[in-house]
């Protein structure tokens, strides 16, 4: 193991399998977890001075971890996870879960962040993706965010300027890091928001293998397409590699069944990119993100 500096809150050889959505992914050199945002500025400035590969953790719900593990530092954000009332915007640190922040907007009889309640995210991962589901997304809510510009200054950037598309943004698209966001909502009735949440969550149970680790959608949405459905219809729902399979309940969704590695999972995806782009010629573009390959 490469010789790292000596963080406060740090743990070696940390198994990421305990800290990702799909259960699988061997051991980072380092994993630091900040207990504030000036621990976490100061964690981010030394790894970039030091030139130390690193990354950012949330609930690591959209990642890949190679068996190898990472060789470097991953910085996660568990202890920073506050959420604040300012008017009728919610101020998150990047770690709240988007889960937590719907439950705190409807405790505050705040609409608007229906859409976010079941997708097993943090803030930070949710603004770098533009984080969305049931007509909803980030950029429908954000006011503006935090973020560690690649020089080390924190800089706010308002929505507009934020270049949010399709799972994309300017934070993903310039490397930047985010620090907290601020939710910008409307005043309504917790009954009703709550019956919103209940709604979506039974239609999420009913369609979604949730009972299953995962990384929730593999695959992004194609122009004109949708993914599960072209998996499907090019016969791979089952299909499976070792304990790793494309859902039977949702095509979209690759899961692991039970003692999965992460090279069964990237080969069920490979094998599904490969066949829908030599049966439809589409090639289906992960939103699953790999690391440690």
């Amino acid at each position: 193991m490469s010789t790292y500096p000596n963080f406060d809150h740090a743990r070696l050889s940390e198994p990421m399998s305990l800290h990702t959505t799909f259960k699988v992914g061997g051991p980072a050199d380092v994993f630091v977890t900040p207990e504030s945002v000036s621990e976490f500025v100061s964690v981010l400035e030394t790894c970039r001075r030091e030139g130390l590969d690193h990354f950012v953790l949330g609930k690591g719900s959209d990642l890949l971890v190679a068996d190898e593990g990472y060789r470097g530092v991953v910085i996660a954000l568990d202890n920073l996870t506050s959420i604040t009332r300012e008017g009728n915007t919610l101020v998150c640190e990047a770690g709240a879960s988007l889960k937590d922040v719907a439950e705190r907007a409807a405790a505050e009889s705040l609409a608007g962040f229906e859409f976010a309640s079941g997708i097993p995210g943090s803030i930070g991962g949710a603004c770098f993706m533009n984080a969305g589901a049931y007509e909803g997304c980030m950029a429908d809510v954000l006011e503006s965010i935090d973020v560690i510009e690649p020089d080390g200054s924190i800089a706010t950037i308002a929505v507009e300027d934020l270049e949010l598309g399709y799972r994309s943004s300017k934070v993903r698209n310039d490397g930047l890091v985010v620090v907290r966001a601020r939710i910008a909502l409307t005043p309504g009735d917790e009954g009703e928001i709550r019956a919103k949440i209940a709604d979506l969550t039974q239609r999420r149970e009913e369609k979604q293998p949730l009972e299953y680790g995962s990384a929730g959608s593999t695959f992004k949405r194609p122009q004109g397409y949708f993914a599960g459905k072209l998996i499907m219809d090019a016969g791979l729902k089952g299909y499976r590699v070792g304990d790793a399979a494309v859902s039977e309940k949702h095509a979209g969704f690759v899961i692991n069944l039970d003692h999965a590695t992460a090279e069964d999972v990237r080969a069920v995806i490979s094998h599904v990119q490969d066949v829908v782009y030599e049966t439809y010629g589409v090639r289906l573009e992960t939103e699953v993100l790999f690391v440690g390959f």
